[in-house]
């Protein structure tokens, strides 16, 4: 049990990369905080991983909803050693055919583009503000985001999950600048292709979905980058279908 004592919050981890990776921290001995905005859906997802984990009601656009929750995890968990900013909603929120039927920006409505940046960008930064100054007062800590593609980011029909992917990227990276003298780290971790989750189109083809990738890839990296083995790894931007060989390189 590599991870036994490691405190965990995983946010958006009650399906998707979240579900995959909240499930191979508990399997590894960490304790870990399903985060979702309904406190039900936290609950269920949480009693599936096990007694190690606990269901933590938090909408990651809100900062009352987002300091209600963090306050919740120190209360139960009495710190946090490692955040992992997850939290995001996809494309098929504003072009449920957004695969076979790219719309261009123009077509996307304003609601709809705030809806994905707020819940990726600014859920990223709420929750990092939340925690990483908690982390600094105990002396230090780690913080994961997850991000996509480089490719992604730019692809045609892709506002505003694109420009949300850039933009956490971003700030992922300012956050490791702000945090480079100090004892918490910051690295990025994504998967390196579609993953089969709840984000992509139903109409997908049997072809189309043999080639995505199981969200359980983003088990091993997650689990390392927890880990004593990372001990100082920081800045660092992690794809978890080249994790082996980016390890072996190290």
């Amino acid at each position: 049990m590599a991870l036994e004592g490691t405190r965990v919050v995983v946010t958006g981890a009650t399906s998707g990369l979240g579900r995959a990776m909240a499930e191979a921290l508990v399997a590894a001995g960490a304790r870990v905080a399903v985060t979702s905005r309904e406190r039900p859906r936290a609950g269920v997802a949480a009693a599936a991983l096990g007694s190690a984990a606990v269901g933590i009601e938090m909408d990651v656009r809100d900062e009352a909803s987002v300091q209600a929750g963090v306050e919740e995890i120190y209360e139960r968990f009495g710190g946090v050693d490692v955040l992992v900013n997850n939290a995001g909603i996809g494309m098929r929120t504003v072009n449920p055919r957004f695969l076979t039927d790219p719309q261009p920006f123009w077509a996307v409505e304003p609601e709809g583009f705030r809806g994905v940046l707020e819940t990726k960008v600014t859920g990223c930064f709420l929750v990092a503000r939340a925690v990483v100054p908690r982390m600094l007062a105990a002396g230090g800590g780690r913080v994961v985001t997850i991000s996509m593609n480089e490719q992604t980011m730019i692809r045609r029909g892709f506002v505003p999950y694109g420009p949300a992917g850039a933009a956490v990227e971003a700030f992922a990276r300012v956050l490791a600048a702000d945090l480079s003298e100090t004892a918490v780290t910051a690295n990025v971790l994504l998967p390196g292709g579609a993953t089969a989750t709840g984000m992509l189109p139903d109409e997908l083809s049997p072809e189309t979905r043999a080639t995505l990738l199981d969200p359980a890839i983003m088990g091993p990296p997650i689990v390392w980058l927890s880990s004593d083995e990372a001990h100082g790894v920081h800045d660092q931007r992690i794809i978890a279908t080249e994790f082996d060989d980016w390890l072996a390189r190290r």
